[in-house]
């Protein structure tokens, strides 16, 4: 590591979970983040002072006025340009050190594939199932740590989903795929402003901590948060052996 770096991530390097080779377990890593909305913003914002040393962001979309209200990354002289290249923009200004690689795009396919694979940790930021199913099988395939977070209303809620853990669940354990279950968005429902604020930024220190290497990941737990109440409820998430995608039966073929 460079002066200016030990400097600049000196209040990490302090820290005797993290230290000099915790700070370069983060400095040599690449995150993918899918999503650069409500969630995607703060995880990306911390990934990016961390010192993350190459970040992808994904997503199709623009920005929009509505999501000035909670999408940090992005400025009123942004609506209209990619998400992607306004969170750049703003991440550049935060940590010029952090390669911030643009994909204007919703990932799927073999596309999503190839990121994954490079990817040291995935982050999913987004906002439908369809995706979120799709990321899940991808990392699954890779053995890549997935940091899961969903915000909506007053409630959030995120979790860890790592398969290179034998006994860890994956994503379709909790939420089995073409399972009844109702989607809601934040256009039709609304969202509470610093819900995505909290919601992402625990998944950035999830994410963080699993390329660290230090303390306790919420693998196999789902964390619950009522923004209302501002009540956090933990429940614990055992790995399906059935499950479609990470059971004993998809592992064999």
């Amino acid at each position: 590591m460079t002066d200016e770096q030990l400097l600049r991530y000196s209040r990490h390097i302090l820290l005797p979970q993290i230290g000099i080779e915790g700070q370069e377990n983060i400095v040599k890593a690449r995150a993918l983040v899918i999503g650069a909305g409500g969630l995607g913003s703060p995880a990306a914002y911390y990934l990016a002072s961390a010192g993350i040393g190459s970040l992808v962001l994904a997503d199709g979309d623009t920005v929009d006025l509505t999501n000035l209200q909670r999408q940090i990354l992005h400025r009123t002289d942004a609506i209209g340009m990619a998400k992607t290249a306004s969170a750049k923009r703003t991440l550049g200004e935060i940590n010029p050190e952090c390669h911030v690689v643009e994909l204007s795009e919703r990932l799927a396919g073999q596309r999503l594939d190839d990121e994954v694979a490079l990817a040291d940790v995935v982050l999913d930021c987004c906002d439908n199932f369809a995706t979120r199913h799709a990321v899940n099988r991808a990392c699954v395939k890779f053995r890549k740590p997935l940091v899961s977070g969903a915000a909506i209303r007053f409630d959030g809620q995120v979790a860890v989903f790592d398969s290179r853990q034998a006994d860890a669940p994956c994503y379709h354990c909790l939420f089995p795929e073409g399972q009844e279950v109702e989607e809601v968005r934040c256009a039709v429902m609304g969202v509470f402003a610093p819900l995505t604020g909290i919601i992402g930024t625990v998944q950035a220190a999830e994410a963080l901590k699993l390329l660290i290497g230090c303390g306790t990941s919420l693998a196999g737990r789902l964390l619950l948060l009522d923004g209302l109440g501002m009540e956090w409820r933990e429940i614990r998430v055992p790995r399906d052996p059935g499950c479609a995608v990470c059971g004993t039966a998809a592992t064999a073929a």
